[in-house]
């Protein structure tokens, strides 16, 4: 049986770290994933603090129990989101598809996912991949891209086995016929009666044995 695909969730949050409101988008993050068969790590709370985003995600991203590090709030245009700064601060590479497919599904349901400045990238063999902070918007970003995940996550580790192309179907034989060519004799008129037939005689021959002549 495969080894489950794993995840550590961060919910960053002034106001959730300050238990001033309950954390709603990690929990939907978290029941989505396992929803879909992922195992949950771990799930914590941050502040909006450059520092202590970008120090937590490079201690996450070098734990080998950890395939993939959600974090979600702190990626729009506010003074204090500073999450996808701290994001690209610690990874190695980018995966803008993945970021782009997140913000196209959620255009279908608001302009505003426009002001999104969320980011995927790679550090090690982890993926670190940035989701809205409303519940809705993280786990309508999370949806977009959960079928892609698996694969990328075989890549990183280094499992992918990417299919070899399908071998050209055999040839079938032609059936139709070849032209038959023209007998050709040497010295010979073939254009006349069939062959085997013996030819006619002149009509006056004819006419004399009919007579008796």
């Amino acid at each position: 049986m495969p080894t489950p695909y794993r995840a550590a969730i961060v919910t960053v949050s002034d106001s959730v770290a300050q238990s001033t409101r309950d954390d709603l988008s990690g929990p939907a993050v978290r029941r989505l994933l396992e929803g879909a068969g992922w195992t949950v790590k771990s799930a914590e709370v941050l502040p909006d603090d450059f520092s202590l985003i970008r120090e937590r995600l490079g201690a996450l991203a070098s734990d080998v129990e950890v395939d993939v590090v959600f974090t979600t709030g702190g990626t729009g245009i506010g003074p204090r989101d500073r999450t996808p700064e701290a994001t690209t601060s610690v990874m190695e590479r980018s995966l803008p598809g993945i970021a782009e497919l997140m913000r196209r599904e959620g255009l279908k349901r608001t302009p505003l996912a426009a002001l999104s400045r969320a980011v995927v990238g790679v550090k090690g063999k982890v993926l670190l991949v940035n989701l809205p902070g409303s519940p809705d918007g993280a786990t309508e970003s999370l949806q977009a891209i959960l079928e892609v995940l698996p694969h990328a996550v075989d890549v990183v580790r280094g499992e992918a086995v990417h299919g070899k192309p399908s071998p050209e179907p055999p040839r079938a034989a032609s059936t139709q016929a070849k032209p038959v060519e023209p007998l050709e004799v040497a010295g010979e008129d073939i254009s006349g009666p069939e062959s085997g037939s013996p030819a006619e005689p002149p009509e006056e021959e004819a006419l004399g044995k009919r007579e008796g002549l």
